[in-house]
């Protein structure tokens, strides 16, 4: 398995965490060529107060915010829009470790609910940023923003999901 979930909130469990980080992950390896066997990437369910503590620790930023990932290397391209570098998959048995990301449940289902859709849609989103965030893609120059979001949008709907930022935007976290 790609995906190696944790459970600090029990409502991550009847979420069904696990069951939704798994295909997205894989599905975003897949869009960029890469074989998901090679890699491993660390799922954290927790709550606001464990996220919020995170992002004050990691991000200098103590408040709650509904995704949080933290790349094992930096594969950032070196010019705003360009492609980052891709990670070697590990020769034998291990696996590459990509990174790990943290999701809140409370932030995630009250994103869910203020825009109307399914909790599960809203994850699985979640789940794609946070897995292009530990490859190298992230939102803080405009180039790299319409790659980033282009490149969700396609991952999404080949998951028969609609374009997430029809109207709300981009996810907060990073």
């Amino acid at each position: 398995m790609l995906t190696d979930t944790i459970f600090e909130d029990d409502r991550w469990q009847e979420a069904g965490l696990d069951r939704l980080a798994e295909p997205g992950a894989v599905a975003a390896l897949l869009h960029l060529g890469l074989s998901p066997e090679g890699y491993e990437i660390a799922v954290l369910g927790c709550d606001d107060a464990r996220i919020a503590a995170l992002n004050g620790d990691f991000r200098d930023k103590p408040q709650a915010t509904n995704v949080l990932s933290w790349p094992a290397e930096d594969l950032a391209a070196d010019t705003d829009g360009g492609t980052p570098f891709a990670p070697e998959p590990e020769e034998g048995e291990d696996a590459h470790h990509l990174g790990d990301i943290a999701l809140a449940y409370e932030t995630c289902a009250q994103e869910a609910a203020d825009r109307g859709i399914p909790m599960e849609q809203h994850v699985t989103h979640l789940i794609v940023h946070g897995v292009l965030h530990l490859l190298g893609y992230d939102h803080m120059r405009d180039l790299d923003a319409t790659l980033m979001e282009r490149l969700e949008v396609e991952i999404l709907g080949n998951l028969g999901l609609p374009d997430p930022y029809g109207e709300d935007g981009a996810p907060e976290g990073a």
